[in-house]
């Protein structure tokens, strides 16, 4: 199920890249932009990252945390957050269950064949905990500079 603007966003545990609990409540009075990608070290979920790097002190200076999801396991992240230098959070959801909850989770096609997986999302919570802009099933490219220019450029 996707999730709308105005709804209250899902609580969220998960552990990051140094192994560590994150919850929503890490991030009460923050906004934040949470995406999701299906697997680290791969074309698309790379470029994405690195965009989102490249972005991220703007969105600090706006008032929004970045933070990465997905299925890998907490040692790959920390490889792909060191070799890529990512200022923010990755976190590990092996279980799905935070894709599950935010809607990043489902049917997928590739190829002709469906398969259950990590549908690539970008969640926009405010710093109330109420979902601003929700993006499913996007590209990798270029879609950063969507989630900005929505983002950072939306007057207040």
């Amino acid at each position: 199920m996707n999730l709308e603007p105005g709804i209250k966003a899902p609580k969220f545990t998960a552990i990051d890249h140094e192994g560590i609990s994150c919850t929503n409540t890490d991030y009460a009075g923050k906004g934040l932009v949470i995406y999701f990608y299906p697997r680290a070290f791969t074309p698309g979920c790379t470029g994405e990252s690195c965009d989102f790097r490249d972005n991220h002190q703007r969105f600090l200076d706006a008032g929004y945390e970045v933070v990465g999801v997905s299925p890998d396991e907490v040692c790959r992240l920390a490889d792909f957050r060191t070799e890529y230098e990512l200022p923010f959070p990755l976190l590990s959801d092996e279980t799905h269950k935070m894709a599950d909850d935010f809607g990043a989770w489902g049917m997928k096609k590739n190829y002709g064949k469906e398969y259950e997986g990590l549908i690539r999302s970008t969640i926009v919570v405010d710093p109330t905990g109420i979902i601003e802009h929700a993006w499913y099933n996007v590209r990798a490219k270029a879609h950063v500079s969507r989630v900005s220019k929505a983002v950072l450029e939306t007057p207040a």
